[in-house]
Protein backbone atom coordinates (compact mmCIF):
# COMPACT_ATOMS: atom_id res chain seq x y z
CA UNK A 1 0.00 0.00 0.00
CA UNK A 2 1.46 3.44 -0.85
CA UNK A 3 1.32 5.94 1.66
CA UNK A 4 -0.30 9.01 0.52
CA UNK A 5 1.57 12.42 1.37
CA UNK A 6 0.86 15.01 3.47
CA UNK A 7 0.81 18.44 2.09
CA UNK A 8 1.18 19.83 5.33
CA UNK A 9 4.22 18.19 6.35
CA UNK A 10 5.72 18.18 2.87
CA UNK A 11 5.35 22.24 2.92
CA UNK A 12 6.93 22.32 6.87
CA UNK A 13 9.54 19.99 5.50
CA UNK A 14 10.17 22.45 2.72
CA UNK A 15 10.28 25.45 5.46
CA UNK A 16 12.85 23.73 7.45
CA UNK A 17 15.29 23.06 5.16
CA UNK A 18 14.98 26.31 3.91
CA UNK A 19 16.01 27.38 7.42
CA UNK A 20 18.69 25.24 7.08
CA UNK A 21 20.35 26.51 4.51
CA UNK A 22 21.66 29.91 6.06
CA UNK A 23 23.52 27.62 8.67
CA UNK A 24 25.04 24.74 6.08
CA UNK A 25 26.13 27.67 3.56
CA UNK A 26 27.36 29.64 6.56
CA UNK A 27 29.65 26.50 7.25
CA UNK A 28 30.45 25.88 3.92
CA UNK A 29 31.82 29.85 3.22
CA UNK A 30 34.18 29.34 6.63
CA UNK A 31 35.72 26.13 5.04
CA UNK A 32 36.22 28.25 1.73
CA UNK A 33 38.98 30.47 3.72
CA UNK A 34 42.56 29.83 3.79
CA UNK A 35 44.49 28.46 6.48
CA UNK A 36 46.10 32.15 6.04
CA UNK A 37 42.92 33.35 7.05
CA UNK A 38 42.15 31.67 9.74
CA UNK A 39 45.14 31.90 11.44
CA UNK A 40 44.66 35.80 10.53
CA UNK A 41 41.35 35.68 12.61
CA UNK A 42 42.52 33.96 15.66
CA UNK A 43 45.36 35.92 15.93
CA UNK A 44 44.38 39.41 15.58
CA UNK A 45 40.36 39.03 15.49
CA UNK A 46 39.14 36.51 17.88
CA UNK A 47 40.65 36.76 21.21
CA UNK A 48 39.75 40.45 21.18
CA UNK A 49 36.26 40.03 20.14
CA UNK A 50 35.73 37.02 22.03
CA UNK A 51 37.14 38.01 25.01
CA UNK A 52 35.07 40.76 25.30
CA UNK A 53 32.02 39.24 23.93
CA UNK A 54 32.04 36.63 27.01
CA UNK A 55 32.63 38.96 29.73
CA UNK A 56 29.94 40.98 28.10
CA UNK A 57 27.71 37.58 28.26
CA UNK A 58 28.90 37.04 31.91
CA UNK A 59 27.91 40.56 33.44
CA UNK A 60 24.91 40.74 31.56
CA UNK A 61 23.91 37.37 32.76
CA UNK A 62 24.74 38.44 36.29
CA UNK A 63 23.08 41.54 36.47
CA UNK A 64 19.52 40.81 34.46
CA UNK A 65 19.73 37.94 36.56
CA UNK A 66 19.79 39.69 40.26
CA UNK A 67 17.77 42.40 38.71
CA UNK A 68 14.89 40.29 37.42
CA UNK A 69 14.73 37.87 40.30
CA UNK A 70 14.81 40.19 42.69
CA UNK A 71 12.08 42.74 41.09
CA UNK A 72 10.06 39.08 40.54
CA UNK A 73 10.40 38.22 44.28
CA UNK A 74 9.32 41.79 45.37
CA UNK A 75 5.96 42.26 43.72
CA UNK A 76 5.33 38.64 44.10
CA UNK A 77 6.46 38.22 48.15
CA UNK A 78 5.40 41.50 49.21
CA UNK A 79 2.41 44.29 49.41
CA UNK A 80 2.96 47.61 49.11
CA UNK A 81 1.66 50.72 47.70
CA UNK A 82 1.78 50.76 43.96
CA UNK A 83 2.75 47.20 43.45
CA UNK A 84 -0.23 46.93 40.86
CA UNK A 85 2.07 49.60 39.01
CA UNK A 86 4.76 48.02 39.12
CA UNK A 87 3.82 44.49 38.24
CA UNK A 88 3.80 45.73 34.71
CA UNK A 89 5.94 48.25 34.40
CA UNK A 90 9.11 46.40 35.57
CA UNK A 91 7.70 44.79 32.12
CA UNK A 92 8.33 48.39 29.42
CA UNK A 93 12.06 48.27 28.81
CA UNK A 94 11.42 45.07 26.18
CA UNK A 95 9.82 48.14 23.99
CA UNK A 96 13.09 50.05 24.05
CA UNK A 97 15.76 47.67 21.79
CA UNK A 98 19.23 47.82 23.15
CA UNK A 99 20.37 50.49 20.40
CA UNK A 100 17.86 52.60 21.07
CA UNK A 101 18.87 53.14 24.57
CA UNK A 102 22.45 53.45 23.91
CA UNK A 103 21.70 56.00 21.40
CA UNK A 104 19.59 57.68 24.04
CA UNK A 105 22.04 57.49 26.90
CA UNK A 106 25.52 58.35 24.74
CA UNK A 107 23.30 61.89 24.71
CA UNK A 108 22.15 61.83 28.12
CA UNK A 109 25.39 61.14 29.60
CA UNK A 110 27.82 63.32 27.11
CA UNK A 111 30.10 65.82 28.36
CA UNK A 112 27.44 68.93 27.28
CA UNK A 113 24.83 66.78 27.85
CA UNK A 114 21.93 67.50 30.07
CA UNK A 115 22.94 64.99 33.27
CA UNK A 116 26.55 66.64 33.46
CA UNK A 117 25.42 70.22 32.75
CA UNK A 118 23.31 70.11 35.62
CA UNK A 119 25.99 68.39 37.93
CA UNK A 120 28.60 70.85 36.98
CA UNK A 121 25.89 73.97 37.82
CA UNK A 122 25.07 72.33 40.76
CA UNK A 123 28.47 71.79 41.75
CA UNK A 124 29.63 75.43 40.61
CA UNK A 125 32.43 74.07 37.51
CA UNK A 126 31.68 76.22 34.46
CA UNK A 127 33.00 73.35 31.45
CA UNK A 128 33.39 69.97 30.93
CA UNK A 129 37.37 70.77 31.38
CA UNK A 130 36.96 71.23 35.41
CA UNK A 131 34.76 68.21 35.78
CA UNK A 132 32.87 65.33 33.91
CA UNK A 133 31.53 61.96 34.65
CA UNK A 134 33.82 58.46 32.62
CA UNK A 135 32.95 57.85 29.48
CA UNK A 136 30.30 55.04 29.05
CA UNK A 137 31.41 54.07 25.72
CA UNK A 138 33.25 51.17 27.06
CA UNK A 139 32.56 47.19 28.13
CA UNK A 140 31.30 47.94 31.48
CA UNK A 141 29.45 50.29 30.32
CA UNK A 142 27.50 48.66 27.72
CA UNK A 143 27.07 45.88 30.56
CA UNK A 144 25.04 48.05 32.97
CA UNK A 145 22.95 49.51 29.74
CA UNK A 146 22.12 46.21 28.32
CA UNK A 147 21.23 44.86 31.79
CA UNK A 148 18.82 47.12 32.60
CA UNK A 149 17.05 47.01 29.27
CA UNK A 150 17.15 43.00 29.16
CA UNK A 151 16.06 41.89 32.50
CA UNK A 152 12.27 41.90 31.70
CA UNK A 153 13.32 38.08 30.42
CA UNK A 154 14.20 36.92 33.21
CA UNK A 155 11.37 38.91 35.76
CA UNK A 156 8.58 37.16 33.33
CA UNK A 157 9.87 33.79 33.51
CA UNK A 158 10.89 33.97 37.29
CA UNK A 159 7.26 35.90 38.43
CA UNK A 160 5.25 32.95 36.53
CA UNK A 161 6.98 30.75 38.54
CA UNK A 162 7.01 32.42 41.90
CA UNK A 163 3.20 33.25 41.28
CA UNK A 164 2.22 29.54 40.42
CA UNK A 165 4.70 27.33 42.49
CA UNK A 166 2.96 25.52 46.12
CA UNK A 167 2.92 28.22 48.95
CA UNK A 168 2.76 25.29 51.40
CA UNK A 169 6.46 24.74 51.28
CA UNK A 170 7.02 28.18 51.56
CA UNK A 171 4.89 28.45 54.63
CA UNK A 172 6.39 25.60 55.96
CA UNK A 173 9.78 27.04 55.73
CA UNK A 174 8.28 30.60 58.08
CA UNK A 175 6.53 28.30 60.18
CA UNK A 176 9.97 26.74 61.21
CA UNK A 177 11.53 30.33 62.00
CA UNK A 178 13.16 30.65 58.91
CA UNK A 179 13.45 34.76 58.05
CA UNK A 180 11.93 35.85 54.95
CA UNK A 181 15.41 36.47 53.35
CA UNK A 182 15.82 32.49 54.50
CA UNK A 183 12.46 31.71 52.50
CA UNK A 184 14.07 33.68 49.54
CA UNK A 185 17.69 31.87 49.59
CA UNK A 186 16.90 28.30 50.55
CA UNK A 187 13.38 27.61 49.61
CA UNK A 188 12.07 30.10 46.70
CA UNK A 189 15.70 30.52 44.54
CA UNK A 190 16.12 27.02 43.97
CA UNK A 191 12.78 26.54 42.93
CA UNK A 192 12.89 29.16 40.78
CA UNK A 193 16.47 28.15 39.07
CA UNK A 194 15.11 26.33 35.97
CA UNK A 195 12.97 29.18 35.04
CA UNK A 196 15.88 32.15 35.92
CA UNK A 197 17.80 29.95 33.53
CA UNK A 198 15.19 30.19 30.95
CA UNK A 199 15.12 33.92 31.05
CA UNK A 200 19.29 34.55 31.63
CA UNK A 201 19.58 32.72 28.02
CA UNK A 202 16.99 34.44 26.09
CA UNK A 203 18.77 37.75 27.93
CA UNK A 204 21.89 36.14 26.29
CA UNK A 205 20.38 35.54 23.30
CA UNK A 206 19.30 38.87 22.64
CA UNK A 207 23.00 40.13 23.69
CA UNK A 208 24.65 38.14 21.28
CA UNK A 209 22.57 39.63 18.90
CA UNK A 210 22.79 43.29 19.49
CA UNK A 211 25.06 45.08 16.94
CA UNK A 212 24.35 49.04 17.80
CA UNK A 213 24.61 48.83 21.36
CA UNK A 214 27.99 47.35 21.11
CA UNK A 215 29.38 49.36 18.34
CA UNK A 216 28.04 52.59 19.71
CA UNK A 217 30.23 52.19 22.92
CA UNK A 218 32.98 51.24 21.50
CA UNK A 219 32.98 47.14 22.30
CA UNK A 220 34.69 45.03 19.76
CA UNK A 221 32.38 41.68 20.10
CA UNK A 222 31.92 39.14 17.56
CA UNK A 223 28.58 40.26 15.90
CA UNK A 224 30.33 43.69 15.48
CA UNK A 225 33.23 41.80 14.01
CA UNK A 226 31.15 39.61 11.84
CA UNK A 227 29.32 42.89 10.25
CA UNK A 228 32.40 44.93 10.16
CA UNK A 229 34.63 41.70 8.16
CA UNK A 230 31.92 42.29 5.66
CA UNK A 231 30.94 45.50 5.25
CA UNK A 232 34.44 46.62 5.23
CA UNK A 233 36.69 44.47 4.16
CA UNK A 234 34.00 42.35 1.82
CA UNK A 235 35.34 39.26 2.84
CA UNK A 236 32.66 36.67 3.04
CA UNK A 237 34.69 33.56 4.23
CA UNK A 238 35.96 35.74 7.04
CA UNK A 239 33.09 36.86 8.09
CA UNK A 240 31.63 32.86 7.89
CA UNK A 241 34.44 31.78 10.15
CA UNK A 242 33.71 34.73 12.64
CA UNK A 243 30.25 33.48 12.51
CA UNK A 244 30.84 30.22 13.52
CA UNK A 245 32.74 30.99 16.15
CA UNK A 246 29.65 32.80 17.60
CA UNK A 247 27.10 29.67 16.64
CA UNK A 248 28.68 27.77 19.50
CA UNK A 249 27.90 30.44 21.72
CA UNK A 250 24.67 30.31 20.69
CA UNK A 251 24.59 26.86 20.82
CA UNK A 252 25.39 26.81 24.53
CA UNK A 253 23.01 29.10 25.36
CA UNK A 254 20.51 27.12 23.78
CA UNK A 255 21.73 23.88 25.67
CA UNK A 256 21.25 26.56 29.07
CA UNK A 257 17.75 27.03 27.82
CA UNK A 258 16.93 23.22 27.42
CA UNK A 259 18.16 22.54 30.45
CA UNK A 260 16.18 24.87 32.44
CA UNK A 261 13.01 23.98 30.99
CA UNK A 262 13.95 20.39 31.31
CA UNK A 263 14.01 20.85 34.68
CA UNK A 264 11.04 23.45 34.98
CA UNK A 265 9.01 20.25 36.41
CA UNK A 266 10.84 20.18 39.60
CA UNK A 267 9.13 23.24 40.72
CA UNK A 268 5.56 21.57 41.26
CA UNK A 269 5.42 18.68 43.66
CA UNK A 270 2.88 20.01 45.29
CA UNK A 271 -0.38 21.01 44.18
CA UNK A 272 0.22 24.89 43.37
CA UNK A 273 -1.36 27.41 45.54
CA UNK A 274 -0.79 31.58 45.08
CA UNK A 275 1.66 32.80 47.53
CA UNK A 276 -0.04 35.24 50.27
CA UNK A 277 2.49 38.74 49.89
CA UNK A 278 3.44 39.92 53.33
CA UNK A 279 2.38 43.72 53.92
CA UNK A 280 4.83 46.03 53.95
CA UNK A 281 4.34 49.74 55.67
CA UNK A 282 5.62 53.34 56.11
CA UNK A 283 8.53 53.34 55.23
CA UNK A 284 9.62 49.62 54.17
CA UNK A 285 6.83 50.22 51.92
CA UNK A 286 8.34 53.59 50.53
CA UNK A 287 11.74 51.38 50.18
CA UNK A 288 10.08 48.49 48.19
CA UNK A 289 8.39 50.68 45.80
CA UNK A 290 11.83 52.97 45.11
CA UNK A 291 13.82 49.46 44.66
CA UNK A 292 11.41 48.43 42.00
CA UNK A 293 11.23 51.58 40.09
CA UNK A 294 15.09 51.95 39.49
CA UNK A 295 15.22 49.52 36.80
CA UNK A 296 11.86 50.78 35.21
CA UNK A 297 13.69 54.04 35.67
CA UNK A 298 16.96 53.12 34.18
CA UNK A 299 15.59 51.02 31.30
CA UNK A 300 12.63 52.70 30.66
CA UNK A 301 11.89 56.02 31.86
CA UNK A 302 15.09 58.07 31.08
CA UNK A 303 15.55 56.85 27.17
CA UNK A 304 11.82 57.50 26.94
CA UNK A 305 11.79 60.79 28.00
CA UNK A 306 15.12 61.55 26.29
CA UNK A 307 13.29 60.73 23.29
CA UNK A 308 9.95 62.45 23.32
CA UNK A 309 11.84 65.84 24.26
CA UNK A 310 13.87 65.43 21.32
CA UNK A 311 11.27 64.47 19.22
CA UNK A 312 9.06 67.46 20.48
CA UNK A 313 12.25 69.60 19.51
CA UNK A 314 12.80 68.58 16.09
CA UNK A 315 9.06 67.99 15.23
CA UNK A 316 8.54 71.79 16.51
CA UNK A 317 11.60 72.87 14.65
CA UNK A 318 11.26 71.40 11.22
CA UNK A 319 8.77 68.67 11.38
CA UNK A 320 9.23 64.93 9.69
CA UNK A 321 11.65 64.90 7.17
CA UNK A 322 10.18 63.01 3.83
CA UNK A 323 13.74 60.86 4.43
CA UNK A 324 12.15 60.08 7.81
CA UNK A 325 8.43 59.08 6.36
CA UNK A 326 9.95 57.31 3.67
CA UNK A 327 12.01 55.10 6.67
CA UNK A 328 9.03 54.94 8.08
CA UNK A 329 7.19 53.48 4.55
CA UNK A 330 9.53 51.22 3.93
CA UNK A 331 9.78 49.75 7.95
CA UNK A 332 5.84 48.90 7.44
CA UNK A 333 5.60 47.71 4.21
CA UNK A 334 8.30 45.25 4.92
CA UNK A 335 7.52 44.18 8.46
CA UNK A 336 3.85 43.81 6.77
CA UNK A 337 5.02 41.55 4.20
CA UNK A 338 7.00 39.48 6.33
CA UNK A 339 4.51 39.01 9.07
CA UNK A 340 2.24 37.61 6.10
CA UNK A 341 4.55 35.39 5.03
CA UNK A 342 5.45 34.56 8.44
CA UNK A 343 1.98 33.47 9.53
CA UNK A 344 1.32 31.72 6.99
CA UNK A 345 3.64 29.71 6.94
CA UNK A 346 4.03 29.29 10.74
CA UNK A 347 0.31 27.89 10.62
CA UNK A 348 1.48 25.27 8.22
CA UNK A 349 4.08 23.94 10.21
CA UNK A 350 2.31 24.12 13.78
CA UNK A 351 -0.88 22.17 11.98
CA UNK A 352 1.38 20.04 10.30
CA UNK A 353 2.50 18.84 13.66
CA UNK A 354 -0.83 18.30 14.80
CA UNK A 355 -2.22 16.33 12.00
CA UNK A 356 0.66 13.79 11.95
CA UNK A 357 0.62 14.41 15.85
CA UNK A 358 -3.03 12.84 15.81
CA UNK A 359 -1.76 10.34 13.64
CA UNK A 360 0.72 9.17 15.72
CA UNK A 361 3.55 9.65 12.89
CA UNK A 362 4.98 12.80 14.58
CA UNK A 363 9.16 12.50 14.02
CA UNK A 364 9.30 14.03 10.68
CA UNK A 365 6.77 16.82 11.63
CA UNK A 366 8.09 17.58 15.35
CA UNK A 367 11.70 17.34 13.93
CA UNK A 368 10.65 20.26 11.02
CA UNK A 369 8.84 22.37 13.51
CA UNK A 370 12.26 22.69 15.91
CA UNK A 371 14.62 22.64 12.80
CA UNK A 372 11.84 25.96 11.92
CA UNK A 373 12.30 27.47 15.34
CA UNK A 374 16.26 28.02 15.16
CA UNK A 375 16.02 31.45 13.32
CA UNK A 376 14.80 33.35 16.62
CA UNK A 377 18.58 31.41 18.41
CA UNK A 378 20.55 32.58 15.37
CA UNK A 379 21.84 36.17 15.64
CA UNK A 380 20.50 38.34 13.11
CA UNK A 381 24.18 39.33 11.15
CA UNK A 382 24.78 35.63 11.45
CA UNK A 383 21.44 34.46 9.14
CA UNK A 384 22.11 37.14 7.01
CA UNK A 385 25.75 36.23 6.49
CA UNK A 386 24.39 32.40 5.41
CA UNK A 387 21.98 33.83 3.06
CA UNK A 388 24.59 35.82 1.33
CA UNK A 389 25.46 32.28 -0.48
CA UNK A 390 22.71 30.68 -1.67
CA UNK A 391 21.06 33.90 -2.21
CA UNK A 392 23.88 34.49 -4.80
CA UNK A 393 23.92 31.23 -6.37
CA UNK A 394 19.92 31.32 -7.17
CA UNK A 395 20.76 34.58 -8.46
CA UNK A 396 23.49 33.00 -10.44
CA UNK A 397 21.07 30.73 -11.51
CA UNK A 398 17.85 33.06 -12.27
CA UNK A 399 20.71 34.96 -14.31
CA UNK A 400 21.37 32.78 -16.56
CA UNK A 401 18.08 31.44 -17.50
CA UNK A 402 17.10 35.05 -18.30
CA UNK A 403 20.25 35.77 -20.58
CA UNK A 404 19.18 32.11 -22.48
CA UNK A 405 15.82 33.17 -22.40
CA UNK A 406 16.94 36.60 -24.61
CA UNK A 407 17.31 38.84 -21.72
CA UNK A 408 19.82 40.26 -18.96
CA UNK A 409 22.01 39.26 -16.65
CA UNK A 410 20.84 40.90 -13.75
CA UNK A 411 20.58 40.32 -9.85
CA UNK A 412 17.01 39.38 -8.89
CA UNK A 413 17.39 38.46 -5.17
CA UNK A 414 20.87 40.26 -3.85
CA UNK A 415 20.18 43.47 -2.51
CA UNK A 416 16.14 43.52 -2.63
CA UNK A 417 13.28 43.64 -0.68
CA UNK A 418 12.56 40.04 -0.68
CA UNK A 419 15.97 39.16 0.62
CA UNK A 420 15.26 40.70 3.93
CA UNK A 421 11.40 39.95 3.74
CA UNK A 422 13.28 36.22 3.93
CA UNK A 423 15.36 37.10 6.32
CA UNK A 424 12.97 37.99 8.60
CA UNK A 425 10.52 35.63 7.76
CA UNK A 426 13.05 32.86 8.96
CA UNK A 427 14.44 35.01 11.69
CA UNK A 428 11.04 35.13 13.79
CA UNK A 429 9.12 32.26 12.56
CA UNK A 430 9.63 30.82 16.13
CA UNK A 431 7.42 33.42 17.23
CA UNK A 432 4.70 32.74 14.94
CA UNK A 433 5.41 28.52 15.21
CA UNK A 434 5.39 29.31 19.10
CA UNK A 435 2.21 31.65 18.92
CA UNK A 436 0.05 28.93 16.99
CA UNK A 437 1.31 25.87 18.72
CA UNK A 438 -0.01 27.27 22.04
CA UNK A 439 -3.44 28.49 20.31
CA UNK A 440 -3.59 24.84 18.86
CA UNK A 441 -2.51 23.61 22.01
CA UNK A 442 -5.90 25.20 23.77
CA UNK A 443 -8.57 23.49 21.37
CA UNK A 444 -9.75 20.15 22.26
CA UNK A 445 -8.21 17.09 20.00
CA UNK A 446 -12.36 16.03 19.97
CA UNK A 447 -12.73 18.70 17.59
CA UNK A 448 -10.76 17.13 15.29
CA UNK A 449 -12.12 13.96 15.59
CA UNK A 450 -15.62 15.30 15.21
CA UNK A 451 -14.90 16.84 11.68
CA UNK A 452 -12.88 13.89 10.73
CA UNK A 453 -16.19 11.76 11.40
CA UNK A 454 -18.35 14.23 9.13
CA UNK A 455 -16.02 13.33 6.40
CA UNK A 456 -13.96 17.01 6.89
CA UNK A 457 -10.84 17.43 5.35
CA UNK A 458 -7.73 18.87 7.35
CA UNK A 459 -7.64 22.14 4.82
CA UNK A 460 -11.25 22.50 5.80
CA UNK A 461 -11.06 21.30 9.20
CA UNK A 462 -8.14 23.97 9.63
CA UNK A 463 -10.52 26.53 7.60
CA UNK A 464 -13.88 26.20 9.43
CA UNK A 465 -13.19 24.78 12.69
CA UNK A 466 -9.85 25.78 14.13
CA UNK A 467 -8.82 29.34 12.30
CA UNK A 468 -12.33 31.15 14.40
CA UNK A 469 -10.79 29.97 17.27
CA UNK A 470 -6.98 30.49 16.75
CA UNK A 471 -7.60 34.61 16.24
CA UNK A 472 -6.81 35.59 19.44
CA UNK A 473 -3.43 33.23 19.09
CA UNK A 474 -2.59 34.47 15.51
CA UNK A 475 -3.18 38.00 16.51
CA UNK A 476 -1.17 38.19 19.39
CA UNK A 477 1.69 36.34 17.39
CA UNK A 478 1.36 38.57 14.25
CA UNK A 479 2.02 41.74 16.54
CA UNK A 480 4.66 40.59 18.11
CA UNK A 481 6.36 39.73 14.51
CA UNK A 482 5.56 43.00 13.48
CA UNK A 483 6.96 44.57 16.08
CA UNK A 484 10.09 42.36 16.06
CA UNK A 485 10.32 43.15 12.29
CA UNK A 486 10.54 46.74 13.22
CA UNK A 487 13.21 46.55 15.34
CA UNK A 488 15.60 44.40 13.64
CA UNK A 489 18.63 46.62 12.71
CA UNK A 490 21.62 43.56 12.51
CA UNK A 491 20.05 41.40 9.43
CA UNK A 492 18.63 44.88 7.49
CA UNK A 493 22.09 46.41 7.81
CA UNK A 494 23.42 43.52 5.67
CA UNK A 495 20.56 42.95 3.51
CA UNK A 496 19.36 45.77 2.80
CA UNK A 497 18.85 47.29 -1.12
CA UNK A 498 21.18 50.06 -1.86
CA UNK A 499 19.34 53.68 -0.53
CA UNK A 500 17.00 51.87 1.30
CA UNK A 501 16.24 53.00 4.84
CA UNK A 502 14.18 51.40 7.75
CA UNK A 503 13.69 53.35 10.85
CA UNK A 504 16.12 51.12 12.80
CA UNK A 505 19.05 51.93 10.01
CA UNK A 506 17.82 55.42 9.79
CA UNK A 507 18.76 56.01 13.18
CA UNK A 508 21.94 53.80 13.06
CA UNK A 509 22.85 56.26 10.59
CA UNK A 510 22.03 59.17 12.36
CA UNK A 511 23.81 58.17 15.35
CA UNK A 512 27.03 57.11 13.46
CA UNK A 513 27.08 60.66 11.98
CA UNK A 514 26.43 62.45 15.55
CA UNK A 515 22.79 63.62 14.41
CA UNK A 516 20.61 62.48 17.56
CA UNK A 517 18.35 64.97 17.39
CA UNK A 518 17.25 63.53 13.89
CA UNK A 519 17.28 59.73 15.04
CA UNK A 520 15.35 60.93 17.81
CA UNK A 521 12.23 60.20 16.28
CA UNK A 522 12.72 57.39 14.42
CA UNK A 523 14.27 55.84 17.85
CA UNK A 524 10.30 57.15 19.04
CA UNK A 525 8.14 55.54 16.74
CA UNK A 526 9.78 52.03 17.37
CA UNK A 527 9.33 52.23 20.70
CA UNK A 528 5.89 53.26 20.63
CA UNK A 529 5.36 50.37 18.40
CA UNK A 530 7.53 47.78 21.17
CA UNK A 531 4.80 49.26 23.96
CA UNK A 532 1.94 47.26 22.29
CA UNK A 533 3.17 43.55 22.70
CA UNK A 534 4.73 44.94 26.24
CA UNK A 535 0.85 46.01 26.91
CA UNK A 536 -0.26 42.57 26.04
CA UNK A 537 2.49 40.80 28.01
CA UNK A 538 0.80 43.12 31.18
CA UNK A 539 -2.63 42.53 30.18
CA UNK A 540 -2.02 38.57 30.41
CA UNK A 541 0.23 38.90 33.59
CA UNK A 542 -2.55 40.78 35.36
CA UNK A 543 -5.41 38.47 34.75
CA UNK A 544 -3.05 35.81 35.53
CA UNK A 545 -2.50 37.11 38.73
CA UNK A 546 -6.20 37.83 39.52
CA UNK A 547 -6.86 34.27 38.88
CA UNK A 548 -4.35 33.36 40.99
CA UNK A 549 -5.70 36.02 43.62
CA UNK A 550 -9.39 34.58 43.60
Amino acid sequence: MIRRWNPWLVVAVLVALVMLAPLLALAWSALQGSAGLWSHLWTNVLPTALFNTTLLLLGVGALVMVLGTGSAWLVTAYAFPGRGVLGWALLLPLAVPTYIAAFAYLDVLHPLGPVQGLIRELLGYSSPREFRLPDIRHLAGCIVLLGFVLYPYVYLTTRALFMTQAAGLLEAARSLGATPLQVFWRVALPLARPAIAVGVALALLETLNDIGASEFLGVQTLTVSIYTTWVSRGDLAGAAQIALAMLVLVALLMALEKHGRRRQRYASVLRPRPMQPRQLRGGKAVLAFAAGMLPVLFGFLVPAAYLLWEALARWQEAGLSPQLLTALWNTLRVALLATVVAMVLGLTVAWALRLAQARRRSVLASAGSRIAMLGYAVPGTVLAIGLLVPAGALDALLSDVLVAAGGSARMLLMGSVAMLVLAYTLRFLAVSVGGVEAGLARIPVSLDQAAASLGERSGGMLRRVHLPLLRPALAAAALLVFVDTMKELSATLVLRPMNFETLATWLYAEAARGTYEEGAMAALLIVLAGLLPVILLARAGVAHGDSHGR
